[in-house]
């Protein structure tokens, strides 16, 4: 599984980072959220799952 983030929507919430902190960090000079790695390991999986659902913004993109 992979994850991306549309910069466009993101709004800077911070709720993925909250949620997955292994998977999302946050730019602070840019008030935006940011992938930290490239393949989302297996256990967190389902926790990137709901961070998409849970995200206000639906920018929060995944690939199977």
């Amino acid at each position: 599984m992979k994850v991306k983030i549309d910069y466009e929507l993101c709004m800077g919430d911070r709720n993925c980072n909250s949620l997955c902190p292994e998977v999302f960090g946050f730019d602070e000079d840019k008030l935006r959220a940011v992938v930290l790695v490239e393949e989302v390991p297996t256990h967190l999986e389902d926790t990137v799952r709901r961070a998409a659902r849970e995200c206000g913004a639906s920018a929060i993109i995944i690939e199977e």
